[in-house]
């Protein structure tokens, strides 16, 4: 198959949902990472995104829709009045929402679950798509399983050249990080997902807001995924990744690093003089930089060939709770306290 990479004209999203609508797959930018999306009603058409990914057939897809109106189809109950105040707060946004799912989406879609998770993405390109193909878009991360999520179009041609028919180039994205995934279902709102969207935004809004426990630690033996993501290793690039925390991590990086071959450290931008000549990668000077750099620095470490990859991390509040349930994964939880 050859794939085609293209600028999001008014011709090539013509194009785009005609291959959506004939039951192919297209990989789109959104604000958080570039999506491979499909026609969330057709099980055909979704099971080539599974193929093309390699992805397990127990992690759910999330279903992209352009308008408020689009969610009734999708759902089985009219939405809560806590779903819709936090949908008027942060759609079009980084925010999906779980709700119990109507029989017009296929149980592939949600990997059996009886929910289905929904969000409206803000990016004008992934807008404009839904509407001109005129389906609901299930649509997970436009990489190889297990892989960095991508946030250029070269990241997905990366993965995914000869797998898929087209790519939408619509540049770099904005958040870097995937979506904030929601859980309704309860009498308080639970992240089982952290992402651009806060829990003290989505506090502000739902008056109260839990984090899920497998936000920063693995799932247990047999419990099954109920959000993207909730992997114990995802988002991984081919080099073993390490991340240290505490008032001593620059200091056990160093050790670690001048103890190996092949390595490389990823670093918070006011701490790489600390670092000497040692190679290093930049994530920026804060947590919302490091989430936006963190998927790119993973990949060009695969492409500097890597073997040891040495990370920092920040503290586990607002975007830096994302950050670092991405970078746990990637790591497959292998982190080094540094208190002393």
């Amino acid at each position: 198959m050859n794939t085609e990479l293209l600028s999001p004209t008014s011709e090539a999203l013509a194009r785009a949902g005609e291959l959506l609508r004939a039951g192919e797959v297209v990989a789109f930018p959104t604000e958080t990472v570039y999506g491979l999306g499909a026609n969330a009603l057709d099980a055909a058409a979704v099971e080539k995104i599974f193929a093309a990914k390699g992805r397990p057939g127990d992690n759910p897809l999330i279903v992209h829709i352009a308008e408020a109106n689009d969610l009734a189809p999708l759902i089985a109950c009219e939405p809560s009045a806590r779903a819709r105040a936090l949908m008027d707060a942060f759609w079009p946004g980084p925010l999906t929402l779980i709700f119990p799912k109507s029989a017009a989406v296929p149980s592939r879609v949600t990997a059996g679950l009886d929910t289905v998770a929904v969000r409206m993405p803000e990016h004008p390109v992934a807008q404009a798509l839904i509407r001109t193909s005129g389906v609901p878009i299930a649509a997970p991360s436009a990489n190889r399983s297990g892989r960095p999520s991508p946030t250029t179009a070269a990241d997905v041609l990366e993965d995914m050249a000869g797998r898929v028919p087209l790519i939408l180039d619509g540049g770099p994205c904005r958040v870097g990080v995937e979506s904030t995934v929601v859980d309704l279902k309860g009498d308080t709102p639970r992240v089982l997902r952290p992402g651009g969207v806060t829990r003290a935004q989505i506090e502000a809004v739902a008056s109260a807001c839990e984090v899920d426990h497998a936000v920063l630690h693995p799932l247990g033996d047999g419990e099954k995924p109920r959000s993207p993501g909730m992997k114990y290793k995802h988002y991984a690039p081919r080099g073993e990744v390490t991340v240290f925390r505490g008032k001593k991590a620059v200091e056990n990086i160093i050790r670690r690093y001048d103890a190996a071959q092949n390595a490389l450290i990823l670093a918070l931008e006011g701490n790489l003089p600390r670092y000497g000549s040692r190679r290093c990668l930049s994530l920026g000077p804060d947590a919302q930089s490091m989430a936006a750099n963190l998927f790119h620095s993973l990949r060009e470490a695969d492409r500097m060939g890597a073997q040891t990859i040495l990370c920092e991390s920040v503290e586990s509040v607002g975007v830096g709770l994302a950050v670092m349930n991405r970078l746990l994964r990637a790591a497959a939880f292998r982190v080094v306290d540094c208190e002393d």
